[in-house]
């Protein structure tokens, strides 16, 4: 038997149905990436599993136990599901261990003493074991959620639940999360993750949901989802998620928020540093020491430069296309950008693309 049923599930607000007809199951020890475009539904399908929200019909069997049942005793449930939240909710006033006890000594009846002891080992086991004794504002936004997670397992539970636990740190602090997450996958802990995060979906997952317009639309092994996805709007979404795009429609544009959006974009593809830096230097230097001169010079009040970074599967090479429209009907050719482009800037852009062609009005550069 799962340790998960779902029959049917389905969640109605006067004005949404979040979900319409979910029906899934998870097994004991199985690791459950759930991902799919926002608004879908997913938060909603694991606040329902551990009844923060009830559903509006269908059911939830856990252990064989209707969940959604009028009887159910819900606070027995949830000390069977622990729920890691993408806003941490630690309570400032108690410190990182007393966190971590309060659930252990106030739910299970153990001694301080005892869940001390468990709050210790919890946070060895995330790495924090000196901020035992720190207050919650005293940590990073990393380290916040590694204590959630801890104070998450401190009730021993059957399995645990994530809802998109990196979606509000900082790029720099993502790997840190999922490093202890794929730590506790690799234990055999019972997981549902919401995330998205493509690369630990492929990588931690026993299998992966994609859940779309409030329905579970494919399930199956990460090689399946991610290389041969049975529907349509599954490919979609996984290509999609690949790409990097950001469009310029003045001389003025915020240069940071670009090179940002960028920069966070290569840290959710797991990029190694080497890459990385090249994807933002090649985007830099095609934009900002090639293009944007040229618009500048020609009095281009809107470049039009739609540029698309796309990240080949494993991250080994990148594509690069900047949209080149609005220059061409200003009349200005790839050989005029090419003829005005700075030499060291040039000679820069050559050493870090494999390859680079003019096709009609589209640069391509190749980056490996």
């Amino acid at each position: 038997m799962s340790l998960i049923e779902v029959k049917h599930l389905r969640k109605e607000y006067p004005k949404i149905t979040p979900l319409k007809d979910v029906n899934a199951y998870v097994d004991r020890g199985e690791v459950i990436s759930i991902i799919g475009p926002s608004g879908t539904g997913k938060s909603t399908f694991l606040r329902c599993l551990n009844r923060l929200e009830t559903p509006t019909s269908g059911q939830i069997l856990v252990d064989g136990q209707d969940v959604c049942a009028p009887d159910v005793d819900l606070d027995a449930l949830r000390r069977k599901m622990g729920m890691v939240f993408q806003s941490f909710n630690l309570f400032d006033h108690l410190l990182v261990a007393e966190n971590i006890m309060l659930g252990p000594t106030r739910l299970l009846g153990v001694s301080k003493q005892e869940a001390y002891e468990r709050a210790i080992g919890l946070l060895k086991q995330v790495g924090l074991k000196d901020k035992a004794l720190n207050y919650p504002r005293e940590l990073s936004g990393g380290q916040k959620q590694r204590v959630a997670i801890a104070r998450g397992l401190a009730m021993d539970p059957d399995i645990l639940l994530f809802d998109e636990p990196t979606s509000a740190l900082d790029p720099s602090m993502v790997s840190e999360v999922l490093s202890v997450m794929k730590d506790l996958a690799s234990r055999g802990l019972t997981m549902m993750v919401v995330t998205h995060e493509m690369r630990f979906a492929r990588e931690a997952s026993s299998r992966v949901f994609y859940m779309d317009r409030g329905e579970l639309w494919e399930a199956g092994p990460p090689e399946q989802i991610f290389e041969h996805p049975k529907r349509q709007e599954t490919y979609n979404f996984i290509f999609r998620v690949r790409n990097w795009e950001w469009e310029i429609h003045g001389i003025d544009y915020d240069y940071h928020a670009m090179m940002g959006s960028l920069e966070s974009f290569c840290v959710r593809q797991f990029l190694g540093g080497h890459m990385a830096n090249a994807c933002q230097m090649v985007v830099e230097e095609a934009v900002m020491q090639q293009l944007m001169p040229v618009a500048q010079e020609k009095g281009l009040a809107d470049p039009g430069l739609r540029v698309t970074l796309s990240i080949a599967e494993g991250g080994a090479s990148a594509q690069l296309e900047v949209d080149c429209d609005a220059f061409a009907a200003a009349g200005i050719s790839a050989e005029y950008v090419l003829e005005h482009a700075d030499a060291i800037s040039a000679t820069m852009f050559e050493s870090m693309t494999s390859e680079h062609t003019w096709e009609g009005n589209v640069l391509h550069c190749t980056i490996s």
